[in-house]
């Protein structure tokens, strides 16, 4: 399910989402697994092509199995502070994306005042997977090749641009 308000200049002339898009937000709901592991992802994979950044509907502590699982591709997340919609310095985004039904909930709300597209890709709450620790690793690395797929499929343009392979 995708929601979208563009100002019709941002538009392509059949109505898509913005394919290179400056300024992309994710939000989950504590921005704790889901939207820091999309902000890390995107930009490691665009480098400076936009501004990207990520928040929840509220702030929890980061999650050590996220930060695990990133690290087993290269990524560090360690020093990411976790926050929430309130505490967003920035709050001109192209795209939102929520990763969980309460962030679509609030990014609906804080677009009702400003063109943006919203996107909704619902994603597992690894969080409440149980058993193991490799069960629920298993679960968070889950969460971060589908967040790669969807950040490649959908941004491949901003991709090209840095020359990051599709």
């Amino acid at each position: 399910m995708t929601d979208r308000v563009t100002p019709p200049d941002l538009q392509s002339p059949l109505g898509e989402p913005i394919r290179e898009p400056s300024a992309i937000l994710f939000a989950c709901t504590q921005n704790a697994v889901r939207s820091p592991m999309a902000e890390a992802i995107m930009k490691h994979l665009i480098g400076m092509k936009a501004y990207v950044d990520s928040c929840g509907v509220r702030n929890g502590d980061l999650d050590p199995f996220a930060v695990e699982v990133l690290n087993e591709i290269g990524i560090d997340i360690s020093r990411h502070a976790p926050k929430s919609f309130e505490q967003m310095e920035d709050d001109f985004f192209d795209v939102i994306i929520s990763l969980s039904p309460e962030a679509q909930h609030r990014a609906i709300e804080m677009t009702r005042t400003m063109a943006c597209d919203i996107e909704y890709w619902p994603m597992l709450d690894a969080t409440i997977i149980e058993g193991s620790r490799e069960i629920r690793l298993d679960a968070y690395r889950q969460v971060r090749d589908e967040l790669m797929r969807r950040i490649k499929q959908r941004f491949s343009a901003l991709m090209k641009q840095n020359g990051t392979p599709g």
